[in-house]
């Protein structure tokens, strides 16, 4: 009985021995934060670099395919954007208004650590633009305008009573660029400048677009203002051009227009139509460029429509409507056709 009292007690301390050195050698395998983490500005107007180097005693592990986990933000959102890395440095964009906020740590995979992902602590880091001028000097009510896919235009105005020789300039960048350009082409009122005529934006379209607009004064400091957009998604087109409308009997009515001159391709137009039959109007859109309608009534003394053009969903993720076309109207139904010869016209046949 002494014996097998002793082979229980052996066998519970071989439990309890196992036990420990699982967690003892769980416990020990620790890994380091990447070191010197920071966020860089290039000069690029909101576009930064977020750079670190590889943790301390990183060589106990070179079997393993050391991974990082990367979170970041401008302070006043919600979200964090995650991205897992084997590399040293990430670039994005931020909002150079607010402040950016980030942290890091190193992960090490399950089959370099007995099956279990570890991880290290966070290293953080903040970046802010040194905040000069009060926020009253700001520029108001910018509005960027990307005109037919062919030119930009900018404007704003003067921060709130600033003096009427307060200088404002316009700086941009995007990716393809060597450096932050100054915009070469002022609009100006009074000798002050309000706005900005840009050149030829050479492959430019679907990459984060960059401005920053900052100004001097010689009573005080002027606060800058930073914008980021895509180009693609403030599109403003022509409206379309030679309309015309049909009426192939009593019930039908056919609307057709020609799509907006320019370097827009066909398919990325969406039309917006405005069709009055009397004293009836109703809107539809479309992205053909030809549509057809039931008239409400045979008896109708008067067929009117109109047509706007944005660039579609399918090219870019928003976009301004363009100026209405002119009002195309037929008044004298009894015709059997007409024709106006002109950029628009009106075609009715029975």
């Amino acid at each position: 009985m002494a014996f097998v009292h002793l082979d229980v007690l052996c066998f519970y301390s071989l439990l309890i021995c196992t036990a420990f050195s699982s967690v003892s050698s769980n416990a020990e395998i620790k890994v380091n934060p990447p070191q010197d983490f920071e966020i860089v500005d290039p000069g690029y107007l909101g576009y930064l670099c977020l750079q670190w180097q590889p943790p301390l005693f990183l060589d106990k592990f070179e079997e393993c395919t050391v991974e990082y986990e990367l979170k970041y933000r401008n302070i006043d959102s919600e979200d964090w954007k995650t991205i897992i890395t084997k590399n040293l440095h990430y670039n994005d964009g931020f909002d150079l208004n607010k402040g950016v906020e980030a942290k890091i740590h190193t992960l090490l995979p399950p089959h370099c650590t007995n099956g279990s992902e570890v991880q290290s602590l966070w290293s953080e880091a903040t970046y802010w633009k040194s905040p000069q001028g009060s926020q009253e000097t700001k520029i108001q009510e910018m509005d960027c305008v990307y005109y037919n896919w062919e030119y930009l235009l900018c404007s704003w105005k003067p921060g709130l009573g600033v003096h009427f020789h307060t200088s404002y300039q316009l700086f941009y960048w995007y990716d393809g660029l060597d450096h932050a350009t100054q915009c070469p082409d002022y609009i100006k009122v009074d000798g002050q400048n309000i706005g900005c005529r840009f050149p030829h934006l050479e492959a430019s379209d679907y990459k984060d677009f960059y401005i920053c607009v900052n100004g001097s004064s010689d009573s005080y400091p002027i606060r800058p203002s930073y914008f980021i957009f895509q180009l693609q998604n403030i599109v403003k087109p022509l409206p379309p051009d030679y309309l015309s409308l049909t009426v192939k009997n009593s019930e039908e009515v056919n609307l057709k227009w020609s799509m907006p001159q320019g370097p827009i391709p066909a398919k990325c137009f969406i039309y917006e139509i405005e069709f009055t039959e009397d004293d009836t109007t109703w809107v539809t859109t479309t992205v053909e460029n030809e549509i057809r309608v039931a008239r409400i009534s045979n008896e109708s003394q008067q067929l009117c429509f109109l047509v706007r053009s944005k660039v579609n969903i399918y090219c870019s993720d928003d976009g301004i409507w363009s100026e209405w076309s002119d009002e195309q109207c037929w008044k004298d139904l009894s015709e059997e056709t007409r024709s106006l010869f002109s950029s628009r016209h009106i075609l009715l046949t029975e």
